[in-house]
């Protein structure tokens, strides 16, 4: 499925990607499976993103200021880096989000 022009699927290359104010979320089930995309340096800003399988994913240096995060979001194993912005109280570690 197409998002301003990105194909969003599992495994996608979506690097630097400008998905601000979109709707990702597990509601749309064709957008909520983003596990081991490539989502470095992505602008995901206020991006709706409740419930969007992100395993695996490349995080780093993306951009997730004011992002939903909320419900049933998966992080686990996904990988960031000190670059990566979150939305303001939400704890990666917690959410299960590598380091490295």
């Amino acid at each position: 499925m197409r998002v301003n022009g990105y194909i969003v699927e599992p495994g996608a290359d979506l690097t630097n990607a400008l998905l601000q104010d979109q709707d990702l979320s597990g509601a749309k089930p064709r957008f909520a499976l983003l596990m081991d995309a490539n989502l470095e340096g992505a602008n995901l800003r206020d991006a709706n993103l409740e419930g969007t399988l992100l395993y695996g994913a490349n995080l780093r240096g993306a951009d997730l200021r004011g992002a939903d995060l909320g419900g049933r979001t998966d992080l686990k194993g996904a990988e960031a880096d000190e670059y990566t912005i979150w939305p303001e109280g939400f704890d990666p570690v917690v959410a299960g989000v590598i380091f490295e």
